[in-house]
């Protein structure tokens, strides 16, 4: 593969500026890491050293993700009763990160503010 078709790497700071710029979004560190809240409702984490991110994740479709790529997904033990998915940054591109980041940003943000910006809201059910 040449170097023009090899994935960059995702870091904490792609993380960082990705969630940031997410409406009504801030960071706060709390259990000694950085997280990102919409409107004071956690989102996103970015624990083990940064090298990882932990986002919302509706259980039934976290064990869909992880039982199909478990290489990317997985659920860390601490969080298996909660609706979280870890997700390696190793494993992602930029446009996955910002979908990953968007839809957990989603599933916390107010009813105000998926209002406030459609192209950020929920997606049309069918």
């Amino acid at each position: 593969m040449s170097r023009a078709h090899a994935k960059a790497q995702v870091t904490g700071d792609d993380v960082r500026r990705i969630a940031l710029a997410l409406p009504d979004t801030t960071e706060k560190i709390a259990w000694s890491m950085p997280t990102f809240r919409v409107a004071g409702k956690m989102f996103a984490t970015l624990p083990e050293e940064e090298t990882s991110i932990a986002v919302r994740c509706p259980k039934e479709e976290r064990d869909e993700l992880v039982l199909a790529e478990p290489d990317k997904f997985w659920i860390a033990d601490h969080e298996a009763m909660f609706a979280w998915v870890r997700v390696r940054l190793s494993a992602l591109d930029t446009a996955e990160l910002k979908d990953i980041l968007a839809d957990s940003w989603r599933q916390a943000a107010p009813t105000r503010l998926l209002d406030a910006y459609p192209e950020l809201g929920l997606p049309p059910t069918t």
